[in-house]
């Protein structure tokens, strides 16, 4: 993961006093709502890690091949993350 618990706490903290801030929500509970959205936060960089290591994995056993025909690893890689990404409509 990208973000320490800290880190994302504080984006959810951040994410909450805008939307209050702007009007957009009213929340009485704010606590609660505090949590479930550093838990969601969580949830999404947790499916990018899953992706990511899929990925690899996917990478790997085409390793060979990549070497041989001198395509660019990086390049391949954000080529098929994002594909599976939006396959699972996962934000990325």
């Amino acid at each position: 993961m990208r973000l320490n618990k800290n880190q994302i706490e504080h984006l959810g903290f951040l994410i909450l006093r805008n939307l209050r801030k702007d009007g957009k929500i009213l929340v009485e509970e704010k606590t609660s709502l505090l949590n479930e959205t550093i838990a969601l936060i969580t949830e999404e960089f947790q499916k990018e890690d899953q992706l990511d290591q899929e990925v690899r994995e996917l990478l790997g056993k085409h390793m060979e091949k990549i070497r041989r025909e001198n395509l660019e690893y990086q390049t391949m890689f954000r080529m098929i993350k994002t594909k599976l990404a939006k396959e699972r409509n996962i934000v990325l």
